[in-house]
């Protein structure tokens, strides 16, 4: 069997694992101590080589995780950035997809993209759509099956979500930016410091992003969080809304899997 071009197991004192990570995901470190090759081989500079793989890796992953964000940037200060992040937050499960759950956060105090305060915005919208792309797959309900509930009944509906389902309330107009640039439409007209709620959801296999109308976030709030139909639709009334277009969009969206009654025991 050939020799590993690694190895840390066979040696007396091999390199520990903690060392080998800081100086991984830290540029101005050196090697760590330890690392040893084939005699015709430099360990430090393949070390060097395999760091900048792994970044390059770890930025690419973050592209295709938050490809509005990379657009509104460009791709060269995106990938800057994207060092920065990864430099910083060096990933903890070895799913790529999972990668860049903190970047949101990491764009509010990154200063080169202060003058971008809708840019974090964008990427939490993003990172919901990441999720509902990857839920399990349940088939949302079928709206025909409010017809097995008698007309006194129908306020006391219980919705469950499907797993796809998820959804925000935003400072600024992130939904409507995510939208536009996955399709490939401009921006144009587009005020980025709107706020807006959107619904996120997987009713087949694309994603949708929905922009709620007023009164939507307090509607989807409650039917998301076990509410019976009734309450959400009080709810959003004194906001307003109009509560037939959030009822249809409850049915129409895929938001939910399944309908239920409310107990009596849990009833005002």
């Amino acid at each position: 069997m050939s020799r590993p071009i690694w190895d840390f197991a066979m040696r007396p004192d091999p390199v520990s694992s903690g060392a080998f990570a800081e100086a991984l995901f830290a540029p101005d470190l050196p090697s760590p101590e330890g690392l040893t090759g084939r005699e015709e081989t430099r360990p430090q500079r393949r070390f060097s080589v395999y760091r900048n793989n792994v970044t390059v890796s770890l930025v690419d992953a973050l592209a295709s995780i938050f490809p509005t964000v990379q657009n509104l940037v460009g791709e060269d200060f995106f990938r800057a950035m994207a060092r920065f992040y990864v430099a910083a937050h060096p990933p903890t499960s070895p799913l790529l997809f999972t990668y860049g759950e903190s970047f949101p956060a990491f764009l509010e105090s990154f200063p080169p993209a202060a003058d971008l305060p809708f840019l974090a915005d964008v990427a939490r919208v993003e990172r919901l759509w990441l999720d509902a792309y990857h839920a399990e797959d349940v088939a949302p309900f079928d709206p025909a099956a409010l017809a097995q509930i008698p007309a006194e009944e129908l306020a006391n509906i219980r919705f469950r979500p499907q797993p796809a389902t998820r959804m925000s309330r935003l400072g600024h107009a992130a939904g409507t930016i995510c939208r536009l640039d996955r399709a490939g439409m401009p921006l144009d007209g587009v005020n980025p410091l709107r706020e807006e709620a959107v619904l996120v959801t997987r009713p087949a296999f694309d994603v949708s992003i929905e922009i709620l109308p007023l009164g939507g976030a307090t509607f989807f709030e409650r039917l998301l969080s076990g509410h019976a139909l009734g309450d959400a639709c009080l709810a959003a009334g004194e906001e307003a809304a109009d509560i037939p277009a959030l009822i249809g969009l409850a049915l129409t969206s895929g938001a939910f899997a399944t309908i239920d009654l409310l107990p009596e025991s849990e009833r005002p």
